[in-house]
Protein backbone atom coordinates (compact mmCIF):
# COMPACT_ATOMS: atom_id res chain seq x y z
CA UNK A 1 0.00 0.00 0.00
CA UNK A 2 0.89 3.50 -0.34
CA UNK A 3 0.57 7.23 1.22
CA UNK A 4 0.20 10.01 -1.48
CA UNK A 5 0.51 13.83 -0.10
CA UNK A 6 0.20 16.44 -2.70
CA UNK A 7 1.40 20.10 -2.35
CA UNK A 8 2.37 23.60 -4.77
CA UNK A 9 -1.54 24.83 -5.20
CA UNK A 10 -2.33 27.76 -4.67
CA UNK A 11 -3.77 31.24 -6.60
CA UNK A 12 -1.81 32.01 -9.82
CA UNK A 13 -2.69 34.42 -12.34
CA UNK A 14 -3.75 33.61 -16.09
CA UNK A 15 -0.25 32.68 -18.19
CA UNK A 16 1.37 32.09 -14.67
CA UNK A 17 2.91 28.84 -13.86
CA UNK A 18 2.83 26.25 -10.61
CA UNK A 19 4.42 22.66 -9.64
CA UNK A 20 2.74 20.47 -8.01
CA UNK A 21 4.87 17.80 -6.27
CA UNK A 22 3.26 13.99 -5.01
CA UNK A 23 5.15 12.43 -1.82
CA UNK A 24 4.68 8.75 -1.32
CA UNK A 25 4.99 6.51 1.36
CA UNK A 26 4.81 2.62 1.93
CA UNK A 27 5.83 0.50 -0.70
CA UNK A 28 8.88 0.99 -3.16
CA UNK A 29 7.69 4.03 -5.39
CA UNK A 30 8.77 3.13 -8.34
CA UNK A 31 6.05 0.15 -8.54
CA UNK A 32 3.55 2.38 -9.30
CA UNK A 33 2.56 3.92 -12.26
CA UNK A 34 1.28 7.55 -11.52
CA UNK A 35 -1.53 9.66 -12.83
CA UNK A 36 -2.78 12.96 -12.13
CA UNK A 37 -6.63 14.01 -12.26
CA UNK A 38 -8.91 17.17 -11.51
CA UNK A 39 -11.69 18.13 -10.19
CA UNK A 40 -13.45 21.05 -11.20
CA UNK A 41 -16.77 22.63 -9.03
CA UNK A 42 -19.44 20.81 -10.28
CA UNK A 43 -17.59 18.04 -13.20
CA UNK A 44 -16.26 14.80 -12.88
CA UNK A 45 -13.12 14.18 -11.87
CA UNK A 46 -10.81 14.16 -15.07
CA UNK A 47 -7.49 12.92 -16.36
CA UNK A 48 -4.49 15.21 -16.58
CA UNK A 49 -1.42 13.14 -17.05
CA UNK A 50 0.05 9.62 -16.75
CA UNK A 51 3.98 8.58 -16.16
CA UNK A 52 4.88 4.95 -16.20
CA UNK A 53 7.22 3.44 -13.57
CA UNK A 54 10.64 4.84 -14.56
CA UNK A 55 9.09 8.12 -15.85
CA UNK A 56 10.29 7.09 -20.11
CA UNK A 57 6.59 7.28 -21.22
CA UNK A 58 4.19 9.75 -20.27
CA UNK A 59 0.50 10.76 -21.48
CA UNK A 60 -1.46 14.04 -21.38
CA UNK A 61 -5.33 15.11 -21.37
CA UNK A 62 -5.43 16.95 -24.69
CA UNK A 63 -6.07 20.08 -22.97
CA UNK A 64 -3.33 20.56 -20.98
CA UNK A 65 -1.15 18.88 -23.81
CA UNK A 66 1.42 21.20 -24.69
CA UNK A 67 1.67 23.13 -21.53
CA UNK A 68 2.03 20.56 -18.33
CA UNK A 69 4.62 18.10 -17.80
CA UNK A 70 4.43 15.34 -15.83
CA UNK A 71 7.70 13.70 -14.11
CA UNK A 72 9.19 11.60 -11.29
CA UNK A 73 11.95 11.49 -9.21
CA UNK A 74 12.46 7.65 -7.79
CA UNK A 75 14.84 8.56 -5.39
CA UNK A 76 12.60 11.12 -3.88
CA UNK A 77 9.27 9.10 -3.86
CA UNK A 78 8.16 12.28 -5.73
CA UNK A 79 5.87 12.79 -8.71
CA UNK A 80 5.37 16.29 -10.09
CA UNK A 81 3.03 18.12 -12.53
CA UNK A 82 4.73 20.76 -14.01
CA UNK A 83 1.91 24.19 -15.17
CA UNK A 84 2.78 26.53 -17.86
CA UNK A 85 0.42 28.77 -19.38
CA UNK A 86 -2.51 28.47 -16.70
CA UNK A 87 -5.81 29.23 -18.05
CA UNK A 88 -8.93 29.95 -15.58
CA UNK A 89 -10.28 26.36 -16.92
CA UNK A 90 -7.29 24.89 -15.30
CA UNK A 91 -8.89 25.84 -11.94
CA UNK A 92 -9.54 22.64 -10.13
CA UNK A 93 -8.76 20.46 -7.10
CA UNK A 94 -6.24 18.11 -8.35
CA UNK A 95 -5.19 14.81 -7.08
CA UNK A 96 -2.22 12.16 -7.56
CA UNK A 97 -2.95 8.35 -7.84
CA UNK A 98 -0.83 5.16 -7.93
CA UNK A 99 -1.78 1.98 -9.63
CA UNK A 100 -0.11 -1.28 -9.08
CA UNK A 101 -2.52 -2.96 -11.88
CA UNK A 102 -1.05 -5.20 -14.53
CA UNK A 103 -3.54 -3.88 -17.25
CA UNK A 104 -4.31 -0.09 -16.71
CA UNK A 105 -6.28 2.36 -18.94
CA UNK A 106 -4.73 5.14 -17.61
CA UNK A 107 -7.09 7.58 -18.45
CA UNK A 108 -9.84 5.84 -16.08
CA UNK A 109 -9.93 7.05 -12.19
CA UNK A 110 -11.11 2.98 -12.02
CA UNK A 111 -7.69 2.04 -12.42
CA UNK A 112 -6.22 3.70 -9.51
CA UNK A 113 -6.35 2.28 -6.11
CA UNK A 114 -4.24 5.27 -4.40
CA UNK A 115 -5.40 8.86 -3.82
CA UNK A 116 -4.01 11.43 -2.04
CA UNK A 117 -6.12 14.34 -0.76
CA UNK A 118 -5.98 16.74 -3.21
CA UNK A 119 -4.68 20.28 -3.58
CA UNK A 120 -6.40 23.30 -4.84
CA UNK A 121 -5.56 25.17 -7.92
CA UNK A 122 -7.19 28.38 -8.61
CA UNK A 123 -6.28 30.89 -12.35
CA UNK A 124 -7.18 34.38 -12.09
CA UNK A 125 -8.45 36.52 -15.29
Amino acid sequence: QVQLVESGGGLVQAGGSLRLSCVASGRTFSSYRMGWFRQAPGKEREFVAHITWSGEITYYADSVKGRFTISRDNGKNTVYLRMNSLKPEDTAVYYCAATDSGFVIYTSERSYQYWGQGTQVTVSS
